[in-house]
């Protein structure tokens, strides 16, 4: 079970099942959303996502998505695509201990800030993967 929430509290989280597609995106989207160089996200079945303490207000962010972060704090907590509803992402730094769930790539790494540069030898992929 992965538990999380918000910086304030107001809104906790409980993910079951084990998590995938954990990457560190450097997106402008995901840049402007959390005001960070670059965000760390996994994924679960949006089934097993339960909000056990407050809810999340929702941004269209672009077209295809949305994104959910604390209506009091602005802790950024979700990300959904619309043509991918069975899968929800969650900021890894939103968990209560975010060592759980490592990332394993980094995507949009062609949209990667000129002065970032991490040392970590994971797979870099232009866009998305594959």
């Amino acid at each position: 079970m992965l538990t999380g929430g918000c910086a304030c509290g107001q809104v906790r989280y409980e993910a079951e099942g084990a998590p995938f597609n954990a990457t560190l995106c450097h997106c402008a989207d995901c840049r402007r959303s959390s005001g960070a160089p670059m965000v760390a996200w996994f994924s679960v079945p949006t089934a097993s996502l339960r909000f056990t303490g407050g809810k999340p207000r929702y941004f269209a962010s672009s077209p295809v998505a949305q994104r959910g972060f604390c209506p009091d704090c602005g802790t950024s907590l979700t990300y959904q695509r619309h043509d991918l509803p069975d899968e929800i992402d969650i900021t890894t730094a939103s968990l209560d201990d975010p060592e759980q769930v490592p990332p394993q790539d980094h995507t949009w790494a062609r949209s990667r800030l000129s002065w970032v540069w991490v040392a970590d030898g994971l797979p870099r992929h232009a866009t998305t993967r594959g």
